[in-house]
């Protein structure tokens, strides 16, 4: 079992289900709610561990009811949680979610809490785990200098630092100079480059910038049409997503970020590790919920068309 280690946030999420998105100032019935984990880190952290590795997990909550919730699910989950810290006088990070059900869509807010606390400390308190890591995974719904800190430790410990860059903030030279993998999806990627992207090649376009900026390899996630990978080497390919009906697709991206770390991880080279992402992916998809609909190592193996 490989170890990886997940930096980022971790919420609770308060999901409305409705048939139809309201209008600004109006008012629609809900079907359903639901209240579990979340958090992009929280639920990178979870599709990793249940696809097979051991996570070492770096994050905060605060000090009110919410933080049992999150903390009871990172050990029902096998997560490591001993660097996850009680921040005193600040609310656990939240998001609300809309679910339109006819779609699969969804629309979310936010409210970061004791995720804006984690601090390059809280990092280095983790730092003699990082020599016997595989490899390190963060998102960008933290502050960038515990993010820094990390990858600081990943290059001293000669590991892969992978960033998810979402949700999009913009990001200093240092951050993506030597960056091993970075995995925006199209709007991300065209955050970070300029380069609007509608096809394939303008994924490359924006692939061969990204590494101008000194990434090595690039993954940008397409959604339906799959991930375009854009290797140190220069050899690229299109690995398609899995075709299903979606029912959620909040944490669709994270799946794909933790199963593909998990694959990697293992010790495959990325255009496997992608392959198996999109599972990972498709299957959390066809389910209710963030972090609750990862699914299991078994499931994903068993996984066919």
């Amino acid at each position: 079992m490989a170890k990886i280690i997940v930096l980022g946030s971790i919420n609770v999420d308060m999901t409305g289900y409705t048939s139809r998105f309201p209008l600004p100032g109006q008012t629609v019935m809900g079907q359903a709610f639901q209240m579990g984990p979340g958090g992009k880190g929280n639920n990178q952290a979870t599709a990793a561990a249940k696809t097979g590795s051991e996570v070492i997990f770096i994050s905060a909550v605060g000090d009110d009811f919410l933080a049992e919730v999150a903390l009871n699910h990172l050990q029902s989950a096998g997560i490591d949680d001993r660097f996850v810290s009680r921040k005193e006088g600040v609310a656990t990070g939240c998001a609300v979610i809309e679910v339109e059900t006819d779609s699969g869509e969804n629309r979310i807010i936010v409210v970061k809490g004791a995720n804006d606390q984690i601090s390059p400390e809280d990092v280095s308190a983790a730092a003699d785990e990082f020599s016997s890591a595989a490899l390190v995974l963060c998102q960008l719904e933290t502050e960038l200098p515990p993010i820094l800190r990390a990858k600081e430790l990943a290059q001293k410990a000669k590991i892969p630092f992978i960033l998810n860059p979402a949700p999009y903030q913009p990001v200093p030279p240092e951050l993506l100079q030597g960056l091993d993998y970075i995995t925006p999806n199209e709007t991300e990627a065209a955050d970070l480059t300029g380069i609007s992207i509608s096809s394939e090649e303008d994924a490359k376009k924006a692939a061969r910038q990204l590494q101008q900026m000194g990434v090595r390899n690039v993954i940008i996630t397409l959604g339906k049409k799959g991930a375009f990978f854009l290797g140190e080497d220069g050899q690229s390919c299109l690995v398609p997503a899995c075709p299903v009906h979606a029912v959620n697709t909040t944490g669709a991206g994270d799946a794909f970020n933790g199963g593909f770390c998990t694959a990697l991880a293992e010790g495959n080279p990325p255009e496997a590790s992608l392959a198996f992402a999109a599972k990972v992916a498709a299957i959390s998809v066809t389910r209710e919920g963030a972090a609750t609909s990862m699914p299991s190592r078994q499931e994903v193996d068993s996984f066919s068309l």
